[in-house]
């Protein structure tokens, strides 16, 4: 049986992989639950300030680790560095642009709500690509978690801007759909390639990423500070709060970026891409906790008996995988 090409029976998790896997999982989605709380605590922070600054620290973090990772990235192929470029221009810097001009144009609610699609979206893509489980197994979850989905959103989506135009609602509307076609491909391209790749260690894989982000993420930041040179609305690069910006930018860098990449590659090893695809909604419950807890609000009876809809298909997906 070709490693490059694993079938789909064969796929499925031993229970301690299954187990592992699925910590992994959500200890990616509690770290990248944090990039939806940050614009919170930076309102007056333009979103690509926010997404490039993310990036860089990323890169410069990269940078430095990659000094105790040598012996391994020097082993990469060129076919391995083309491939984190590519993971790390559209699944990193794309999404976020494509994701920062859907929120501007549209508001939050109408990107976030289509943002919120993507465990169902994946776990459906990487079953019609790899098949990894009948669809008769996989189909419950997928339609507890849209439900539950749908009443998270349900408060959101009730606030939308009646001040905008049709124009910049189809426009956002047009940019939000390009971000969930961009983190669909990531999380299976990167899966797939991983399991090609069985030697490549998840920390390797991530410094590789992050080392493949930092020059984006450098050209993306001169050209914000050429058009807030000419256009002026922010203070470049540091803005009003510069303390916060570089401690919050250097939180996200190395907990959300490198960190939660490598558990995200941990788990992308371990578990078929179907049911990664769906444990994503571990960052829509981590970003929902955080957003309450930051406003020190409680969550309303729908959102309350949508988060236990995320909760319950989580539980039958992973029930779904696993071995017998």
């Amino acid at each position: 049986m070709s490693e490059s090409a694993p079938t789909t029976r064969a796929r499925l998790p031993l229970r301690r992989n299954l187990v592992e896997g699925v910590a992994c999982a959500l200890g990616a989605g509690l770290l990248w639950g944090l990039v939806f709380v940050v614009p919170l605590m930076l309102p007056d922070y333009p979103p690509a300030m926010l997404s490039f600054g993310r990036y860089l620290s990323f890169g410069v973090i990269a940078l430095l680790l990659a000094w105790t990772d040598r012996p391994r990235l020097q082993s990469l192929r060129r076919q391995d560095w083309r491939t984190a470029f590519e993971l790390a221009l559209v699944g990193n810097i794309l999404y976020y642009l494509f994701l920062s001009a859907a929120i501007q144009l549209a508001d939050a609610p109408l990107p976030t709500m289509l943002i919120g699609t993507l465990p169902i979206v994946i776990a459906i893509a990487a079953n019609f690509s790899a098949e990894a489980l009948p669809w008769r197994r996989l189909l419950p979850s997928l339609l507890v978690i849209a439900a539950g989905i749908a009443l998270v959103n349900s408060h959101e989506m009730a606030l939308l801007d009646e001040r905008r135009s049709t124009q910049d609602y189809f426009l956002g509307t047009a940019f939000a759909l390009a971000a969930v076609f961009a983190w669909t491909w990531y999380p299976l391209r990167n899966s797939r390639w991983l399991q090609q790749r069985p030697a490549l260690a998840s920390g390797t894989w991530a410094i590789a990423q992050g080392l493949a982000t930092l020059p984006l993420a450098l050209i993306g930041m001169a050209a914000a500070g050429l058009y807030f040179h000419w256009n002026g609305g922010f203070d470049f690069p540091l803005g009003a709060h510069p303390g916060r910006y570089i401690g919050l930018m250097l939180t996200l860098g190395f907990c959300a970026s490198w960190l939660g990449t490598l558990l995200w590659n941990r788990a992308s090893r371990l578990l078929p891409a179907a049911l990664v695809g769906q444990l994503i909604v571990f960052e829509t419950l981590a970003a929902f906790a955080y957003a309450f807890l930051w406003r020190t609000a409680l969550p309303g009876s729908t959102a309350l008996l949508g988060i236990a809809l995320l909760v319950s298909g989580v539980i039958l997906g992973v029930r779904a995988f696993r071995a017998t």
